[in-house]
């Protein structure tokens, strides 16, 4: 008769353990979301049949080329994201494992959360305005400015939307576009006073850009190292702090000028 050795049977017991441990979280809802490139909106053109901008009260022009949004898609608050998602998102580069605390607001319900998400949204909405009249000056302050973009949620399209009302009101200040006919892309807050904030996200947002036919990318400077950790091929990085700066940028992509980079 053969009798096991006890560190034998203390071993086994212990593999079976990990083994049990291992077998449990692969399983188990872990406190994360995976995020990855989301969509992208040219606020000069429409959205479900709609201008995104809408202004009167003051002439308005035409306008050519594309200023574009862009957004991540995350999983939602209350989904379950398993091991197996997690490890499969730490080793592509179109996605990003991120803490659940970190995407949304901790204690709350989808419901609160969207809620909350579209708050920001408005609130980002009123600031850019006020940023892109404060820029112009003079009759824009006369101007009635409508936003409208459905089912996207947050602050991170201030600077974009700001841009897109300059591009209608002033354009370049000689009768052509900001944008030189191109698709340029971008991301930040803004404040009523003009200034860009970090976002966050910005590695999987140039990944959208470059997905949906930009080549140039507007970055919160603060974020020029996130953004080249991953920047697809052809996108152009344009670093920029203020709206003021923003603008001097793409007049000078325009006129094939010296520009920031990061």
């Amino acid at each position: 008769m053969f009798l096991r050795h006890p560190r034998h049977r203390a071993l086994t017991a212990c593999t079976v353990l990990v083994l049990a441990l291992f077998g449990t979280a692969a399983f188990a809802p872990l406190p994360f979301s995976v995020a990855q490139p989301g969509l992208t909106a040219d606020v000069l053109g429409k959205d479900n049949g709609t201008p995104v901008i809408t202004v009167s009260g003051v002439p308005v022009r035409a306008t050519k080329g594309q200023l574009r949004m862009v957004t991540i898609a995350a999983t939602g608050p209350s989904a379950d994201v398993h091991l197996g998602q997690v490890i499969d998102g730490w080793f592509r580069t179109d996605r990003a494992v991120m803490p659940r605390d970190a995407v949304y607001p901790s204690g709350g319900s989808d419901a609160a959360i969207e809620r909350h998400n579209l708050a920001e949204m408005k609130e980002s909405q009123d600031s850019a305005t006020r940023a892109a009249q404060g820029y112009l000056g003079g009759d824009s302050a006369k101007a009635r400015v409508t936003l409208r973009l459905a089912d996207v949620g947050g602050p991170s399209a201030g600077l974009l939307f700001s841009l897109g009302i300059v591009d209608k009101l002033r354009g370049d200040g000689h009768g052509g576009d900001l944008t030189g006919g191109k698709t340029i892309a971008g991301t930040g807050t803004i404040s009523a006073d003009g200034k860009v904030g970090a976002v966050g996200g910005v590695p999987l947002k140039t990944q959208s850009a470059a997905r949906d036919g930009a080549t140039v990318f507007l970055v919160p400077k603060a974020e020029c190292a996130d953004a080249e950790s991953e920047l697809p091929h052809g996108l152009r990085l344009v670093p920029v702090t203020t709206l003021k700066g923003a603008v001097s940028a793409l007049l000078a992509l325009k006129k094939g000028g010296s520009v920031p980079s990061c």
